[in-house]
């Protein structure tokens, strides 16, 4: 038996329900008693049987227990409540099992998924809202695979929009610098020598533009003329907002490899243009009648899409795909790439390999280009199911999108086009205190339970900064409890617990529940944070370390304590306790799931937690490494083991890595 107590569960019952009722139940649904004395996994399937069999619930129940027989890992199945099966699993099968690696892994799906996150406007350095997007992207990729998907994953710049369009402005107009300037005042080597950043340099900028405008709305003349002659090419305009993007780029890049996030390919905006990706879409667009030339009102001359009921009575009964001036929409071109997406527009992107630093040695990392430098890449797009992570604000947009696919008869991608929203992160007061010292703070700011984020009242946070200050304090800490420590070995600590507790942080809420970030709250050791889960798989590694001086490297390895280790060794009164958390590990793929299903990541998040919480418990309530009972220490070495290495594990599917000491 090497398969997940789920999975067991099911097979048994099926088999128990066609031996008793003549029946192959299509479906068995489960859930989870609320304690191991009234079982470990329980089924309410004999109510939906009693409909097809015309019996009692607890009658269908009761014959089904009779049929049922021992092995495979469940000791009984009892039957409770109204015709509830109760199922009892065969405990040390599951330990043993579990600390020997045996567990199968899940059966791979040939069927590609894409997951598209981050997608960070190319035109200044990211921002705290941006780890969100990439640290929920980043762990749904991970969830995914884990439950034996095959993803790919897309970082899609928009690096022909009206924010790049902007810069270029700010470059041309405000700065009065052509590419040859920008080449050479920019360069990496001259940023360096003034101790400068590029995509620092551009935010600052791309502030001054927005102001530029707001003081004359007669110079949004240049955002047009710029915006169209990117749209063209082959013009120093372009040239510039290719080269502005693309150095924009490598800092995103190495913002999010500091979290961990990895990505497959790199889509651009404006290889969709070039490759006539939306001229072929804006074909079978205007021939199946989805969108029409309107001739008067506020969008004579452009090109729309009716909007369905739904949007329509929110205020717009039609969104623009094309202006006035033959420019296409953001989301007419995303409409373009979703089909791409899908494998629906019949064309297809040349690649480059995508050079960056410092991760290129580690991974593989695909650009489109329209100049057919393709050197055999993996066959990207021709997706069966596409998530798109994209915050709340963007669902009106991702709805028009749908319809664009509806339009064109395309129903079950656009059921398979999901729209993964979250709600944007903001700061508590006193982490904008600590961030933004001389920012003022009203009494009423004070008493607030977060304040959002505004460039215009200077509370912006760019995500390194963000990311500088928790490895600052983390480091500061960490000195502090070892000052015996080399600072190198410092700094790699640091780095651990800062980027575990962003990642928890931005985990462990709801995606529908704005997150004010506070400093002290996500690096704390206590509590729901990162860090508290962190540390206590550096308790049972330092618990693991004692056993191991004391009676040998044997005692702790896992492939010997799985041989024969056994919870009846235990005292009677304590073994629920010590299997609830072998319980907690052996649903750790069905939370995973169930995540995915629902696309509340947060479940796992509070399930490592949960976690913690009762291993937390165990370590102050039993002995281990003192305990004198050799058969008693062996089962707690196994159940400590079975916590270390499942932890391990499970912080790895969150993106969080575990520091050698805390």
């Amino acid at each position: 038996m090497t398969n997940a107590p789920e999975a067991v569960f099911r097979d048994a019952l099926t088999r128990a329900i066609e031996s008793a009722w003549d029946l192959a139940p299509t479906e068995i649904p489960l859930t989870y008693p609320p304690n191991a004395e009234l079982g470990d996994l329980a089924s309410p399937v004999c109510f939906e049987l009693a409909r097809t069999l015309k019996r009692s619930p607890r009658e269908i129940a009761a014959a089904i227990a009779d049929a049922f027989r021992a092995g495979d890992g469940i000791e009984r199945v009892e039957v409770a409540g109204a015709g509830y099966l109760n199922a009892f699993l065969d405990r040390d099968v599951f330990l043993r099992e579990k600390l020997s690696g045996a567990t199968a892994p899940a059966a791979p799906d040939a069927r590609k998924i894409i997951v598209e996150h981050t997608n960070i406007n190319p035109n200044k350095a990211a921002h705290i809202g941006h780890l969100r997007n990439a640290v929920l992207g980043d762990t749904l990729v991970r969830f995914l695979r884990r439950i034996g998907r095959d993803v790919e994953v897309q970082n899609y710049i928009d690096d022909t929009g009206v924010q790049v369009a902007d810069l270029v402005v700010g470059f041309q107009q405000i700065r009065g610098e052509g590419l040859a300037q920008i080449l050479e005042r920019y360069s990496e080597e001259a940023l360096r020598e003034r101790g400068q950043r590029f995509d620092y340099l551009a935010w600052d900028l791309y502030a001054e533009v927005t102001q530029w405008y707001a003081d004359d709305d007669a110079r949004l003349t240049h955002r047009a003329a710029c915006l169209e002659a990117m749209e063209r090419g082959d013009n120093e305009t372009a040239e510039i907002a290719a080269h502005v993007s693309r150095r924009m780029v490598q800092h995103h890049l190495e913002t999010m490899d500091r979290i961990g996030a990895r990505y497959d390919v790199l889509p651009r905006e404006s290889d969709i243009l070039r490759l006539d990706f939306w001229k072929h879409a804006f074909e079978r667009l205007k021939s199946s009648s989805a969108i029409h030339l309107t001739e008067r009102g506020k969008n004579a001359g452009c090109w729309v899409m009716d909007l369905a009921d739904a949007e329509a009575g929110a205020g717009e009964d039609q969104k623009v795909i094309v202006r006035s001036n033959g420019t296409v929409t953001y989301v007419g071109k995303d409409i373009a790439y979703q089909m791409w997406k899908f494998g629906l527009l019949g064309k297809d992107f040349h690649y480059d390999a995508f050079d960056w630093s410092p991760r290129r040695e580690l991974y593989s990392l695909w650009s489109t280009c329209s100049d057919g430098r393709d050197e055999n890449p993996r066959s990207f797009g021709g997706a069966t199911r596409v998530y798109n992570v994209i915050d709340t604000r963007q669902s009106y947009l991702q709805r028009v999108v749908q319809q664009g696919l509806r339009s064109l008869g395309h129903d079950a991608q656009a059921d398979r086009s999901i729209h993964y929203a979250y709600e944007m992160v903001a700061l508590t007061p006193a982490a904008v205190a600590a961030m933004f010292p001389d920012h003022p703070l009203s009494e009423e700011d004070r008493g607030r339970a977060y304040l959002e984020m505004s460039g215009r009242k200077g509370l912006g946070v760019k995500a390194d900064d963000l990311l500088d200050t928790l490895i600052e304090r983390a480091r500061s800490e960490i000195a502090k409890r070892n000052p015996e420590l080399d600072a190198s070995e410092i700094d790699e600590m640091a780095r651990r617990i800062a980027v575990g507790a962003v990642r928890y942080y931005m985990l462990r809420y709801t995606r529908n529940r704005v997150v004010a970030f506070d400093l002290d709250a996500a690096l704390a050791f206590e509590g729901e944070t990162g860090p508290y889960l962190q540390y206590s798989v550096v308790r049972a590694r330092n618990i693991l370390g004692k056993v191991e001086q004391a009676f040998g490297p044997e005692s702790v390895a896992a492939g010997e304590l799985g041989r024969d280790v056994s919870l009846a060794a235990l005292p009677p009164g304590t073994v629920a306790e010590h299997w609830n958390l072998v319980l907690q590990f052996l649903r750790v793929d069905a939370v995973v799931a169930q995540a995915v299903e629902t696309l509340e990541l947060s479940t796992v998040a509070k399930h490592a937690y949960t976690l913690a919480q009762a291993f937390n418990s165990f370590y102050h309530r039993y002995r281990v490494a003192q305990e004198e009972n050799a058969s008693i220490r062996r089962a707690r070495t196994a159940i400590v083991r079975l916590y270390h290495d499942g932890m391990l594990e499970l912080l790895e599917l969150l993106g969080i890595e575990v520091p050698t000491r805390m």
